[in-house]
């Protein structure tokens, strides 16, 4: 039994292998080597990793970015933790917002293999992530799904609003419920949110997920 266990890990191990990777075009920016080698095993891509709080001192390493950014949106991934947020946030400061695509992993704990002793956070950073997980969150900006993005119905504040996520009882915990199930960070903004819902998800799925967190809301209240 041990033996056809381990034939199928093996299995399993050689169909990943040979999962195709996800042609993006654009250029992505990690925090460091580590997290651009796990994403060079599911992303075609050109990956930039900057290393770490080295972009704050570097004005070669953000002039080389602002280039970057010049000729094309740029996809901007960190870690979950607060380390990241600031890389985020410091980023975000001198790009134009029309050319940053943020795309955010979920807070789960645990250590990457490579580390001795967890961070801080005791979260996984990018490099840890389930490969599964960080493909999902390509897929919606892959080289054949992209062209998408454009046409369709996209989620506003307005539909925030209306859907009790924003400016009534309850919409911060709602906004938490809602990040959580797209596997984002709960304490991510709510402008931040709705910026990477328009990109990781259709309006209708929004809908039917935002829906379903009204409706437990409404009984767990009730």
């Amino acid at each position: 039994m041990r033996q056809d266990m381990r034939q199928d890990m093996r299995q399993d191990m050689r169909q990943d292998m040979k999962m195709e990777k996800i042609k993006i075009d654009f250029p992505v920016i990690v925090e460091g080597k580590y997290d651009k080698n796990t994403l060079s095993q599911i992303i075609d891509a050109q990956i930039l990793p900057i290393g770490g709080f080295s972009v704050f001192n570097s004005k070669e390493l953000r002039s080389l970015i602002s280039r970057m950014a010049e000729k094309s949106s740029i996809i901007l991934l960190t870690d979950s933790d607060g380390g990241g947020v600031q890389i985020r946030s410091f980023i975000e400061s001198f790009l134009p917002k029309d050319r940053i695509i943020n795309l955010y992993i979920p807070k789960i704990p645990g250590k990457e293999k490579r580390k001795k002793k967890g961070g801080r956070s005791k979260l996984l950073g990018v490099e840890g992530m389930p490969p599964e997980m960080l493909r999902n969150l390509f897929l919606p900006l892959s080289t054949d799904t992209n062209r998408e993005l454009k046409s369709k119905r996209k989620i506003t504040k307005t539909d925030f609003f209306s859907d009790g996520l924003s400016g009534s009882t309850g919409s911060s915990e709602k906004r938490r419920m809602l990040a959580e199930a797209f596997s984002m960070p709960g304490d991510i903004s709510a402008n931040a949110l709705l910026s990477a819902l328009n990109i990781i998800c259709s309006y209708e799925e929004y809908k039917d997920t935002v829906d379903r967190i009204n409706s437990s809301f409404c009984c767990h209240n009730c």
